[in-house]
C-alpha cells in the first residue's frame, strides 16, 4: 500500500482536469488507498477527458472563428447592400432624368413636326399665291398688249393700283366742263375700249368717276359727288350699248376725294378729272374662298 501512495508514477504529467474527472478522483484519493490498476484506469479516463476537452476547445474555437467569419461576411453583405441601394437610387434618378428627357424630346419632336407641317402648308399657300400672281401678271401683260394701240394714241392710260388693273380715261376728252354729255371723240374711245373688254368673258368692271377740288353747286349737281356719279353712269351706259353685259358693269363716285395729283395747278386738276375703269379681281381662286363663301351664305 505504501508503494502505491508514496509517489506518483513517472508517466504522470501536469494536465488540465475536466470537472468530471476530478469528481471521479477525489473520492478515490480520499480513501487513502489506490491500486495501480485503478490508478491506470483513472489515468486513462483523465487522458480521454483531456482529449475530449481539447476537441471541445478546438470545436469551440472553430465555431468562434466561423462566427467571426460569418459576422465579417454579414458586415460585407451589409456594405454591399448599402452600395447596391445607392446604385439603385442613382439608377432611379437616371431613369427619371431619362424619362423627363424623353418626354421633352417627344414634345420637342411634336412641336418640330407641327412647325414643319405649318411651314409646308405656308409653302403650299405661297406657291399657290405665286401661281395666281404669275397668272395675273401674264393676264395683265396680255391685256396691256390689247390696249397698246389706245395707249400709244394717248386715249388711254393703264396703271396697277393695289393689285388691280385700272384703265384711265381723261374727263377732258370725254366731257365738257361741268357736263355729263360725252363727246363724240370720247364715245368713240369708250366703244373702242369696250370691244376689248367684251372679249374678256365673265369679267366684271367698275366705272369710277373722279373730279378736281373745284366746287360745283347746281340744282342737278349739288356737289362733285353727283357730277362724278353722273359721269360714271354715262360711261357705263355707253359700254353697255357697245355690247358689254349690263350685269358685268357697275358705277361709283369718288368726287374729289381720291386725287392723283395736286389740285394747286391746272395740269394737276386736269389729271384729277378722270374716269377710271377698274378690272374687278376674281376672288374665287384665292385660298379659303369656298369657306368664306359658305360663311357669307349662312349669314345671308
Amino acid at each position: 500500500m505504501r508503494a502505491h501512495t508514496a509517489s506518483a508514477p513517472h508517466s504522470l504529467r501536469p494536465r488540465r482536469l475536466a470537472p468530471l474527472v476530478l469528481a471521479l478522483l477525489v473520492p478515490a484519493l480520499a480513501g487513502g488507498c489506490v491500486t495501480k490498476k485503478k490508478y491506470v484506469a483513472l489515468e486513462e479516463q483523465l487522458d480521454q477527458a483531456t482529449a475530449a476537452l481539447a476537441k471541445e476547445q478546438d470545436k469551440t474555437q472553430s465555431l468562434e472563428q466561423a462566427l467571426t467569419d460569418e459576422k465579417q461576411r454579414v458586415e460585407a453583405l451589409d456594405e454591399q447592400i448599402v452600395g447596391l441601394e445607392r446604385q439603385l437610387a442613382d439608377a432611379d434618378a437616371q431613369q427619371r432624368a431619362l424619362e423627363e428627357d424623353l418626354a421633352k424630346t417627344l414634345k420637342d419632336r411634336s412641336a418640330l413636326k407641327e412647325s414643319i407641317d405649318e411651314m409646308k402648308r405656308a409653302l403650299a399657300v405661297a406657291k399657290l399665291q405665286r401661281r395666281l400672281a404669275d397668272a395675273r401678271i401674264n393676264s395683265y401683260k396680255s391685256l396691256l398688249g390689247r390696249f397698246q394701240a389706245m395707249i400709244d394714241a394717248g386715249k388711254l392710260q393703264v396703271k396697277i393700283v393695289n393689285g388691280r388693273m385700272v384703265l384711265v380715261l381723261r374727263s377732258d376728252i370725254l366731257f365738257a366742263s361741268g357736263s355729263v354729255k360725252i363727246s363724240e371723240e370720247g364715245k368713240a374711245a369708250i366703244v373702242e375700249l369696250t370691244q376689248i373688254l367684251a372679249s374678256m368673258k365673265d369679267r366684271k368692271f367698275q366705272v369710277e368717276g373722279h373730279t378736281d377740288n373745284q366746287p360745283i353747286s347746281t340744282k342737278r349737281f349739288p356737289s362733285n359727288w353727283e357730277l362724278a356719279s353722273a359721269r360714271a353712269i354715262a360711261v357705263a351706259n355707253v359700254m353697255v350699248e357697245a355690247g358689254l353685259p349690263q350685269q358685268n358693269v357697275s358705277a361709283a363716285s369718288y368726287g374729289e376725294h381720291q386725287p392723283t395729283a395736286s389740285n394747286d395747278t391746272d395740269e394737276g386738276r386736269a389729271q384729277n378729272r378722270r374716269i377710271e375703269i377698274v378690272l374687278v379681281p376674281d376672288l374665287s381662286g384665292l385660298p379659303g374662298f369656298d369657306e368664306l363663301n359658305k360663311i357669307g351664305s349662312k349669314r345671308a
